[in-house]
């Protein structure tokens, strides 16, 4: 029998942004906007701040490839949601993720590590996102974000700053402008870990211009607002899929008991904390056919999701 840690028990329900921050009303004002913003992050502030319930690992992961999607979009190429996550989970132990990979583990390094930016830090994940920059222009950018944390602007004013002053430098760079702007959001909310958020937004309707005409980049007229609008929804959605992994962790955590394999908790690790579960792990003490069995036995109890809609190479989670 599985035993669970009390501690990974989900707490409350997760906070719901108000629906009359969700209410555009026809176009807000610039104040409108950033007022309705500052209530979007008060509710997903909580939850940002709270003690790590037992699916935070698999929040943080799906937000992450929820950015990296559209990220790909951004670089020029064709990978979509499904596509990352093969890219990830399904290569050989030992091996690089390719290009479409490491784009989605830099964002998935973002959800992961402190909202700290360091010449290092940096340095690694210009790399990652295909971005070649020189240790000057790395060290004159970590001044810079110094620099926005003294002034002490408003959070999502700071995230347009910042992404506005790397489209400026290197207009080539707006992926990791988006990727900046995530944690220096984090940064002045005093959020121990960034949420990822804007890069998902980032060809959304916020960005567009009323006419419906072409994107609004950082740094663009309008932008600012575009952030304060795009916030709304972007903190919406999290709290959305907080509230749906919660739901589904619980069911998780309340069949557990009911799971008899040898090495089953080790699954159930895995599924609060990442996005996707290969169907053909293998473990220490799981065959590749034992760890089918088990993903059956959980689709049968309605404890998991298959995610990949094929019947080999399969994934599941929450």
């Amino acid at each position: 029998m599985i035993r669970l840690d009390p501690a990974t028990a989900s707490p409350a329900s997760p906070p719901t942004v108000p629906a009359w921050a969700l209410a555009a009303g026809g176009g807000p004002s610039d104040a409108d906007a950033a007022f309705q913003a500052g209530a979007a992050l008060g509710a997903l502030d909580g939850l940002a701040r709270a003690p790590q319930p037992s699916w935070a690992g698999a929040w943080q992961q799906r937000l992450a490839l929820r950015c990296a999607a559209p990220g790909m979009r951004l670089a020029g190429r064709s990978e979509d949601e499904a596509a990352l996550r093969d890219a990830w989970y399904l290569r050989p132990a030992g091996a690089g993720p390719g290009p479409a990979g490491a784009v989605l583990g830099a964002w998935r390094q973002l959800a992961m590590q402190p909202s700290v930016a360091t010449h290092d830090r940096l340095e690694r994940i210009v790399d990652q996102l295909g971005i070649h920059w020189d240790d000057a222009a790395l060290a004159n950018l970590c001044t810079e974000i110094e620099k926005l944390a003294g002034l002490q602007r408003p959070a999502p004013f700071a995230a347009a700053a910042i992404a506005a002053h790397v489209v400026t430098m290197r207009p080539d760079a707006e992926l990791f402008a988006w990727w900046l702007a995530d944690l220096v959001l984090a940064q002045s909310l005093r959020w121990p870990r960034p949420v990822p958020l804007m890069m998902a937004q980032a060809f959304g309707p916020a960005f567009r211009a009323e006419s419906g005409g072409k994107r609004i980049r950082p740094g663009e007229k309008r932008f600012e607002r575009a952030v304060c609008v795009a916030l709304v929804q972007a903190a919406a959605e999290a709290c959305r899929l907080a509230a749906d992994l919660s739901r589904r962790a619980e069911k998780l955590l309340a069949v557990a008991p009911k799971l008899r394999a040898k090495g089953a908790g080790d699954v159930i690790f895995l599924l609060l904390n990442e996005d996707a579960v290969s169907g053909s792990l293998t473990t220490k003490n799981l065959s590749r056919f034992a760890t089918r069995r088990l993903f059956e036995r959980l689709q049968q109890l309605d404890a998991v999701r298959e995610l990949s809609g094929r019947t080999t190479f399969r994934m599941f989670g929450l």
